[in-house]
């Protein structure tokens, strides 16, 4: 661990100082590596799953695990997306001239050392190496055991792009153990290398990280997404955008886990109606129970559980007020929609939530950085320091000032 930590450190001084050709070729490299390499990944994923299916994985951890052709082909556009970004590395944030002639600017430039550590996602492997190549960032990458070969594929993937193009290989490396000891090491034990961790999984892994690490965290614990359909919502759009706010992926943070009905409207029977008939559980409140009886009754702690699963909570309230009560007592922070035709109702929902994403007539899903047009993401933050919301490449950088003088002394 002390060898990576020192690889790592002498990694960034380099990238901190490499041109975006270089760095836009490493990754256009890895991107090819990725798509030449599809039957290897594909083959160690297999073992991986396979491995998974032993231990007993659940339905939501094993959707994230999976790679498919689809996916491949995802990542190494992912990489390709965060190839056409900008550099953020010494771009001007902002300038001005003092009275006595100083020039000073403020200037973007690299974290150093980012630690991730994730849990069976294993595309997180490109997305992270990708994002914290091209904002200059040296990476240490900790994935989970249950991704170990999927994870060592494509990070082998990363390391052709970074050969192929001449920067030094410890610019992204993979901790070569799945012993979770490991993890409190590079907490604990690395501070004189790693300059910021993100976690990624789980509440148990992001609690423990928040807990032991000794340098900052960025980072988020649930995504327990709301949606809250307004009485002056379109009726169709409601259905459309809950379904796909709770179903289209249940194991992605982004997932709705309660759905809000104003108690005005008409679009909760044919919303539920519609969860139900997909297969989704819903726990409703004893006014929804009426409306079908294979709702079951919801309990306190579902208002403010993440379930990662095809279940949803369900819950009438007195209007838009009510509902952002609703949400600032039970949610986390990190991503709610209001479904409304009224503009202003809308505009009181986006300003009095206080999550990192808030969205108006469309699907919390979307909480994601590729979707934002950031090309990947290391995840999404709840923090309200270093970032918030979707981590892409302008969010992996610090900044320093630049003064530039001609002779000024400071007078007594």
């Amino acid at each position: 661990m002390q060898g990576l930590g020192r690889a790592a450190k002498s990694a960034a001084k380099s990238l901190a100082q490499a041109s975006t050709e270089s760095k836009n070729s490493a990754l256009q490299a890895a991107a090819t590596a990725i798509r030449e390499q599809r039957d290897q990944l594909l083959a160690a994923n297999r073992a991986d799953l396979e491995q998974a299916t032993q231990r007993g994985i659940s339905s939501s951890l094993r959707d994230r695990l999976v790679l498919n052709e689809q996916r491949i082909e995802a990542m190494a556009r992912g990489i390709e997306e965060i190839i056409a970004l900008a550099d953020p590395i010494g771009s001007v944030i902002a300038s001005w001239t003092r009275p006595n002639g100083l020039k000073i600017e403020r200037v973007r430039v690299p974290l150093g050392v980012v630690g991730i550590i994730y849990e069976s996602r294993p595309n997180v492997t490109a997305d992270a190496g990708a994002l914290c190549l091209k904002s200059g960032n040296a990476v240490i990458l900790r994935g989970g055991s249950e991704s170990s070969r999927s994870t060592a594929a494509i990070h082998a993937c990363l390391v052709a792009g970074l050969r192929a193009a001449g920067l030094p290989e410890a610019a992204i490396q993979i901790v070569p153990t799945t012993d979770r000891a490991a993890v409190g090491y590079m907490l604990s034990s690395m501070t004189q290398y790693i300059n910021v961790v993100v976690p990624r999984g789980g509440r148990s892994l992001v609690e423990r990280v928040q807990a032991e690490a000794r340098v900052p965290v960025i980072g988020h614990l649930d995504g327990n997404c709301h949606v809250y359909v307004d009485r002056d919502a379109d009726v169709t759009m409601a259905r459309d955008i809950v379904l796909n706010a709770k179903l289209r992926r249940t194991g992605v943070c982004g997932a709705a886990e309660t759905v809000l009905f104003d108690r005005a409207g008409a679009a909760a029977a044919p919303v539920l109606k519609a969860l139900l008939d997909a297969g989704c559980e819903v726990r409703g409140d004893e006014t929804l129970q009426r409306l079908d009886p294979r709702i079951v009754p919801a309990t306190e702690a579902d208002w403010s559980t993440e379930y990662l699963d095809s279940i949803i909570a369900a819950k009438v309230v007195e209007g838009v007020d009510e509902a952002i009560a609703h949400i600032a007592r039970y949610g986390s922070a990190h991503t709610e929609s209001i479904l409304t035709t009224n503009q202003a109702t809308a505009e009181r929902f986006l300003g009095g939530v206080d999550s990192a994403i808030v969205l108006h007539n469309a699907s919390t899903q979307f909480a994601d950085g590729g979707e934002f047009g950031m090309g990947a993401e290391i995840g999404i933050s709840t923090d309200k320091f270093h970032a918030r919301g979707p981590v892409g490449v302008e969010q992996l950088t610090s900044y320093k000032y630049v003064v530039r003088g001609s002779g000024q002394i400071r007078p007594v």
